[in-house]
């Protein structure tokens, strides 16, 4: 939540702070975010095996310094060099960040769990009560995250007022003293052991960085759950075309990004129970099949003028779906990395399922570009890119189902207990 705070005050308003203080083109703002975009999720498979290599608590501290690093280059930056490598090295930052954290969920999600108020309390190794575990802290996590995305613009507005290097510099202050709240209180992996992309130790050497790529059902799940990403970035990348459609105006993009997260952040903890009750063979095409109908909605609506007083209408029903969509697959699908991974350090895993995600988007994007041009107004020619979109989630919504592993969960070794691990109890 609050690495998302700090991102969320500075990263969003970079675009206006080039073109309007220092007077820089479009080509110039779209290099610098597109390079940002890219230094993140490119990177992410790479800051991922950094993160089974070192542990996730290193590479969650790195993370943060360097995103200090990237916010001070940005405070200082005046020209486009400087603006290029600062948007960069924050990439960097968020890339060595994310898939340790991520990692570092997994490993508390495979503790031990106790069943309280049973006859015998103690640890479980049960399945099904794993799964239920490891799907409620992914989505903590995907609440946490919105969270920090919907406070992160309003601590903005009140920052930006006395200028963006003091939004530039609060926002370093705040990974600063995350790098020290992390080097403080996460656990140290213990000497002489394998370290697992949690911090944990194994019993066994640590496979290849790179054991993910050799993974092919994994591959190609990650192949078609990229579409998730490919089709939420459409709300920074469709969206506006839409929205000036419609006659609803680049003002009403505030209204739809708060209503997608309040959304989120209301319904994500009853849709992740529901959804855990259906299992990943269920929630996934259920997911990508409101994704694919919100894009069916605005596909219809483009091609006539936009209902009096009702001009936001298709955007809303657009993000609907795609959040209705996203709060099915994403908790879903990080607790399914830990079945790929099969006790492999998992870092490497979740880094190339963000890194196809931003793959994805690119390739998606530049397709989606020429399409967009002629979306602006009501007509015929409107209806390609959103269909397009919708045909995508159609068919990630019938063929992923086919790539979700079947493979049981590990059985522990008897007595592991007696070698020193003791029983995690975990409140309620």
């Amino acid at each position: 939540m609050i690495f998302n705070i700090g991102f969320y005050s500075v990263v969003p308003f970079l675009a206006g702070v080039m073109r309007d203080d220092f007077g820089m083109g479009t080509l110039a703002v779209g290099i610098v975010l597109g390079a940002r975009t890219f230094a993140q999720q490119g990177l992410f498979l790479f800051g991922g095996a950094l993160a089974d290599r070192w542990g996730a608590r290193q590479s969650m501290i790195a993370g943060c310094l360097v995103r200090v690093v990237g916010f001070l280059l940005l405070a200082w930056a005046s020209d486009f060099p400087l603006f290029l490598l600062g948007a960069v090295v924050t990439g960097i930052g968020g890339a060595l960040f994310a898939p340790a954290m991520q990692s570092l969920v997994a490993s508390a999600a495979e503790l031990p769990i106790a069943l309280k108020g049973t006859k015998q309390e103690g640890a479980t190794h049960c399945p099904a009560v794993r799964k239920n575990h490891r799907s409620t802290l992914f989505t903590w996590l995907v609440v946490c995250g919105e969270v920090g995305a919907v406070v992160g613009p309003l601590l903005a507005s009140l920052l930006l007022k006395t200028g963006f290097d003091t939004a530039l510099l609060v926002g370093a202050g705040v990974f600063a003293v995350m790098a020290a709240v992390f080097l403080c209180f996460l656990p140290k992996p213990h000497r002489g052991a394998p370290k697992t992309a949690g911090g944990k130790t194994s019993s066994s050497p640590a496979p290849g960085l790179w054991s993910c790529l050799k993974e092919k059902q994994f591959v190609r799940f990650t192949a078609f759950y990229s579409v998730n990403l490919l089709a939420t970035n459409q709300l920074y990348f469709g969206l506006p075309v839409e929205l000036e459609r419609s006659g609803a105006g680049a003002s009403a993009l505030a209204v739809v990004f708060a209503y997608a997260s309040i959304l989120t952040i209301i319904l994500q903890w009853p849709i992740a129970r529901l959804m855990r009750k259906a299992g990943p063979e269920i929630a996934l095409p259920v997911g990508f099949a409101l994704q694919s109908l919100g894009f069916a909605s605005i596909a219809f609506l483009a091609v006539i003028p936009p209902p009096s007083g009702l001009s936001m209408l298709p955007a809303l029903l657009l993000v609907t779906g795609l959040a209705l969509g996203n709060m099915c697959v994403m908790p879903m699908a990080m607790g399914l990395v830990l079945e790929f991974a099969a006790g492999r350090p998992t870092g490497a895993y979740y880094g190339l399922l963000a890194t196809a995600g931003g793959l994805a988007v690119i390739i998606g994007n530049a397709v989606l570009a020429p399409l967009y041009e002629h979306a602006y107004t009501p007509s015929i020619t409107a209806l390609p890119p959103w269909l397009l979109m919708s045909l995508f989630a159609a068919i990630t919504a019938t063929f992923i189902r086919r790539f979700v592993p079947n493979r049981p969960l590990r059985t522990p070794q008897p007595f592991v207990f007696l070698r020193g691990l003791r029983p995690r109890k975990v409140p309620g």
